[in-house]
Parts: C-alpha cells; structure tokens; sequence
C-alpha cells in the first residue's frame, strides 16, 4: 500500500441484528483517502455515515471486510489495540465539544497527552502550542463555562490535535453552533488541512460539506456519489 493512503477500506460491512431482523447499516464500502486530504462523508439519517466513521475511528469493528489506517491492518485487532491505534492515530472533535467544564483549556487539550504517558513540561508545552495554533493562547486558563461555543469547540480541535494524529475525524463538528460561529470552525479545519492535516467529517449540511475538497455521499449503507469539489472552501 501507497504511504499516501491514510485510510483504506475493502468490502467494509456492518450488520446488526434487532431481534428477529437484521439491519445492514454500511454494506461493502470501498474507499481510500490520500494523506492531506480534506473529506465530507454526506448522507441523510440512516444512510449509515455514523456506523461508517465509528468504524473508521476506531470505536466499532466491521462484520466483515477490511480497513487499513495510515498502513496498519485494524479490522481485526483486539479493544486494547484499537483504543491504542485511537489515542496514537486518531484526532476526535464531536459536535458536544466533550469538554471538562471544570478544568482548564489547558488542561483540557493535555488530557490525551496524559493518558500516553507524557510527562508534564511537555504535555504543557504542546498543549499550548495547539492553543495558540487555534487561536486560543489568550483562553488557556478559561474553564469551558467561562468560553463562546466557538471557543470551546477550538479547545476541542486543540485537544484533537495534541497527539499530531495522522487523522482527524470530525463528526458533525458544527451541529451546536450558529452559522457565523460555523463558518469560524470550518475556516480553522480548512486552514489545517493546508497546513497538511488529513480530515475526514461527517455531516448531514450540505453548506458545510462545501469546505471539503471531496466529498462522498452515502446512501442505504454503501457510496452513492464520490466526486471532487472544486469550489472548496468557505461558501459564497
């Protein structure tokens, strides 16, 4: 496999059974994504664009098929790896910041740094550097009910960003924001992705989808559309 190729999937299936029924939520996807790329996974409630990035982070295994991330084989590994491919790899922002609210910013972006076992002059001195690179070197000692949402969710890319995962996954990063706070949080994904950040989002805004330079829509649990945008970027 190409360096280039951050995630791969073969035949990626997901099947769950809801008493007597089976429901196939993702059947037999085939997709790669390059290194740098900036991706906006589309689809209606349903189409299976949740399960699909669950298990492109990490957080659920296929029913079958196969996935490669950033060269590794992770269809198959154990709770115990995958949760280590996703602390090492992986960079999450959710749409409900997920957030301490009574620690720090600071603190807050430390967190992952703490779980690998960082020590603390460096956990500290990363964890500003991704403050600052979001535009939070002012905020590091605010406490998340002392910031705008859009700060928050800053704090979260931060947080996201502390480990330079080869992948960052947003799922639905601007779901409880307003437009203009959206737009902000779309511009600071976008400037990362030129700065040579892979990401991937899910979304179910078409307005949003826009910053992406590709987009795939899902429809019924397999690709319906996969094509470049060549617009990409904030919306006109």
């Amino acid at each position: 496999m190409s360096d280039d190729v951050i995630i791969r999937t073969e035949g990626l299936t997901k099947n769950y059974t809801m008493g007597s029924e089976t429901v196939h939520a993702v059947r037999s996807v085939d997709l790669t994504v390059q290194r740098g790329e900036f991706v906006a996974i589309m689809g209606p409630s349903g189409s299976g664009k949740s399960t699909f990035m669950n298990m492109v982070g990490c957080l659920d295994t296929p029913t079958s098929g196969e996935y490669w991330l950033d060269g590794q084989p992770v269809s198959e590994l154990s709770e115990d790896e995958l949760a280590a491919v996703r602390n090492k790899a992986i960079g999450f922002v959710f749409q409900t910041f997920n957030l301490l609210p009574r620690q720090t910013a600071l603190h807050n972006v430390e967190l992952p740094l703490i779980y690998a076992g960082v020590g603390s002059s460096e956990r500290k001195e990363r964890a500003r550097a991704k403050l600052e690179l979001v535009g939070l070197g002012d905020r590091m000692e605010h406490k998340p009910p002392e910031m705008s949402g859009g700060q928050r969710q800053r704090v979260a890319v931060a947080r996201a960003l502390v480990n330079e995962p080869a992948l960052l996954l947003a799922d639905e990063p601007t779901g409880n924001l307003d437009s203009v706070t959206s737009q902000e949080i779309m511009s600071q994904l976008t400037e990362l992705n030129h700065k040579g950040q892979t990401i991937l989002l899910v979304t179910h805004e078409h307005d949003i989808a826009e910053y992406a330079k590709r987009q795939v829509h899902l429809k019924d649990g397999m690709i319906e559309k996969d094509f470049l945008n060549e617009t990409a970027g904030a919306p006109a």
